[in-house]
């Protein structure tokens, strides 16, 4: 089995669910499970955030023109239905179906098109940026999903790729653990030399982003998790230590 970790960074007025979450830089998405055939898809997701965050973001997946993963720019048809399964003070899990038409276009089944049925898919949503980590048979045609995603994302968002290789076993994020992604070193770099970790800040996250020329909200999703990453290592590490026996 093979993985490709990729993000889509959607830009403004493309995707309700991307606006909605920009409007609130701390929540989150992430998909608890998503299944598809050639025309339909099923998902759940967990949702965390503020209660504001949560109204905004349940208006977002009811209320829609069209189904948030649909890559079609202009309502095309399909017939879609969102629930609400659960509902906390700080998380929402919703219950997403969609029934597709020629028309439509998504991540899944253009995976299902070219990577075979046996693609296992994983999503984490923050502010624009939405992150794909696919588990697919070895024989799939890595080029040609490609090609046809970018050609369906047209200029509703720019594409990236995290990483693509054999299967890590035991990884269940967008790097393997403890260790940082090249973008998101890069990232971090740059913060440490504009001062961006002083106190107080010498550049802040905008004008970062206009040094490096991303999009402001690929930074912040950068740091935050080389920052995770990072934090994680040091507690890890701390808790070995202090679990060393002594000599």
């Amino acid at each position: 089995m093979r993985e490709l970790v990729f993000a889509l960074e959607y830009e403004p007025g493309y995707n309700r669910v991307a606006d909605t979450l920009a409007e609130h830089p701390d929540a989150r998405i992430r998909s608890l499970s998503l299944h598809a055939t050639a025309d339909h898809l099923w998902r759940v997701d967990h949702v965390s955030g503020s209660a504001a965050a949560l109204d905004d973001i349940r208006d977002a997946f009811l209320d829609a023109d069209y189904y948030a993963d649909c890559l079609a720019t202009d309502h095309c048809g399909a017939t879609q239905t969102t629930r609400v399964l659960d509902r906390t003070d700080d998380t929402l899990v919703l219950y997403s179906t969609w029934e597709r038409t020629p028309t439509c276009a998504s991540v899944p089944h253009i995976a299902r098109d070219h990577l075979g049925d046996g693609v296992l898919f994983e999503t984490r949503n923050e502010g624009r940026h939405y992150t794909w980590r696919l588990i697919h048979p070895d024989d799939g045609d890595v080029t040609g999903f490609f090609d046809t995603l970018d050609g369906a994302v047209g200029d509703c968002a720019q594409m990236e790729m995290l990483r693509t290789g054999e299967t890590a076993a035991g990884t269940g994020g967008d790097e393997p653990e403890g260790e940082l992604s090249p973008e998101q070193e890069a990232a971090l770099r740059a913060a440490v030399e504009h001062g961006y970790y002083e106190s107080p800040r010498e550049i802040d996250v905008g004008d970062l982003a206009d040094h490096l020329d991303i999009p402001r909200s690929t930074l912040t999703y950068r740091l935050r998790r080389a920052e995770e990453q990072l934090a994680k290592r040091h507690v890890t590490g701390t808790q070995l230590a202090e679990n060393a026996p002594s000599l």
